[in-house]
């Protein structure tokens, strides 16, 4: 790529791991949000998996909007039952229409992404009855010409459907790894055999003061596997257990941890759930307000407000240089001695060759010299830039995090 895009710089401050309060949060495959994320991502592949199948190539298309409607539901210790159920609705723009052989081919957009969004509702969330806890809808339009122009104006590289940043870093603190692998371990296929009565849905919002980490965990729990409230506590106590045993194993610093913390138990309230899913009595989704590219929400850290989730993995730069810029300074602080903490910012031009980007920019701490930093990043950003244009293909293959 063009070497007067590139930057690189010193930071000044201190790495986020040494400074003395950090917040870190992760929202679990189960949340509202990362439902509709996932939802989104899945119609988007599917529907790329058409498109090359049947045109040799992905058409345009983004369903980077969708909303879950939380539903209403009465849950009690042994049993419990759905008033009224969850509303999932994919909304976006695609390509339904293509002009093959002098002939008006209709495409099946929406079936394809029903199909899709049920598939894998079906195989994650152990709980719900996709006939009766949940309705999922689509109201998908076709493309903006203007953005469908530049979609398919290019016949080498692909062109930036927007001027949009991707932002990254690394690497992670103790704290981030111990609340990602948290979430990771409570949604395991493992523990769900060792605890099948704790849902899907688990949020851990994770808090150092000094050397000290606090991890809150809301796990929604599956009414009918908890008889009463005596098991309903053993599942608390144990979960809390084993995520002490997951933290003694991954750090040094003190950890407690908090599971459910709203309950009351002489009050007689419990986070007991029918589908171990908080929206099924009024908790609401949308595509991305959860989890950044990095899998985490991280305050202290610079992020990206794009939500990726659903976008076209061809030329979509909200999605592509979040992926871009993660690989950069994963490879950056792996490869080079001593840098202590680095970012990647990456901005690019609507209808400009996606591997020409106006800014590309990456900060660093450590040990290294600048001069000697620049060269490096020079080579990778090339290197980097060069394979953007098959980065659909990993995509595809769900090989990166995207929420």
């Amino acid at each position: 790529m063009k070497s007067h895009a590139i930057s690189v710089s010193t930071s000044g401050g201190l790495p986020v791991g040494r400074r003395p309060v950090e917040l870190v949060e992760r929202k679990g495959k189960g949340h509202p949000d990362t439902v509709c994320d996932k939802a989104a991502e899945e119609a988007s592949i599917a529907l790329s998996k058409y498109y090359l199948l049947k045109y040799g190539r992905i058409l345009h298309h983004n369903l980077d909007k969708c909303v879950l409607i939380g539903g209403q539901a009465k849950a009690w210790f042994g049993g419990g039952y759905i008033i009224e159920p969850m509303y999932l609705l994919m909304v976006g723009r695609a390509t339904t229409r293509v002009f093959k052989g002098g002939i008006l081919e209709e495409l099946p957009v929406g079936s394809i992404i029903l199909k899709a969004i049920m598939e894998w509702l079906r195989e994650d969330f152990r709980f719900l009855d996709l006939d009766s806890h949940i309705v999922v809808d689509y109201r998908v339009k076709p493309g903006s010409t203007d953005l469908v122009d530049v979609f398919e104006s290019s016949d080498g590289t692909p062109l930036a459907n927007d001027t949009s940043s991707g932002v990254a870093f690394a690497p992670y603190t103790e704290t981030e790894k111990l609340v990602m692998e948290t979430e990771r371990m409570l949604n395991s296929r493992e523990f769900k055999r060792r605890l099948p009565g704790v849902g899907e849905d688990v949020k851990v919002m994770g808090v150092r003061q000094g050397d000290k980490v606090s991890l809150t965990v809301a796990a929604a729990i599956v009414s009918k596997l908890v008889p009463d409230k005596d098991h309903y506590i053993s599942v608390v106590e144990e979960a809390k257990e084993r995520i002490l045993d997951l933290a003694s194993r991954m750090t040094g610093m003190d950890v407690s941890v908090s599971v459910n913390a709203a309950d009351d138990y002489e009050k007689e309230r419990f986070y007991l759930t029918v589908t171990g899913l908080s929206a099924e009595n009024g908790d609401d989704g949308q595509v991305g307000r959860g989890n950044r590219v990095s899998g985490l929400i991280t305050p202290l850290r610079p992020m990206s407000l794009e939500a990726a989730a659903g976008k076209n993995p061809v030329n979509h730069v909200g999605k592509i240089y979040n992926v871009a810029a993660h690989e950069i300074v994963n490879r950056l602080v792996s490869e080079v001695k001593g840098i202590d903490e680095s970012y990647c910012y990456i901005l690019s031009k609507i209808g400009h060759p996606i591997d020409e980007p106006q800014v590309l920019h990456v900060e660093y701490s450590g040990s290294p010299s600048l001069d000697s930093v620049r060269r490096y990043v020079e080579s990778l950003a090339d290197d980097v830039m060069e394979g953007l244009p098959r980065i659909w293909e990993g995509i595809m293959e769900r090989r990166y995090t995207l929420f």
